[in-house]
């Protein structure tokens, strides 16, 4: 399946992107060397690898060392900003939230 520059502005369009035709033509180059790339992935034998749940566990501290041990870690429990403090450089607030204003204007 070839991706058009039609589905490139479609897929622009949905993310709000304004793209130069130069740069649609381009992103259509790039998204159509990647699937070419899948299609020969797809291509390999892959009957005996095993599955993975998590490319992190083939480097876990049992497999080599403490390479990612950092990832591992536990989860500890630290006390947050508290609303003040966020709140005291914001440009605008309403004393609870912040207040941005509207970016999306379709």
């Amino acid at each position: 399946m070839k991706v058009t520059e039609k589905d490139v502005a479609y897929v622009a369009d949905l993310a709000n992107l304004e793209l130069t035709p130069g740069e649609s033509g381009r992103m259509a180059a790039d998204l159509n060397s990647i699937l070419d790339h899948m299609d020969k992935l797809n291509q390999l034998d892959t009957a005996g690898v095993e599955p993975m749940a998590e490319a992190v566990s083939a480097f876990s501290a049992s497999a080599a060392g403490d390479r990612f041990a950092y990832a591992q870690r536990a989860d500890e429990v630290h006390p947050g900003l508290d609303r003040a403090a966020a709140l005291a450089n914001a440009p605008d607030t309403d004393g609870i939230c912040f207040r941005v204003p509207k970016v999306i204007e379709r």
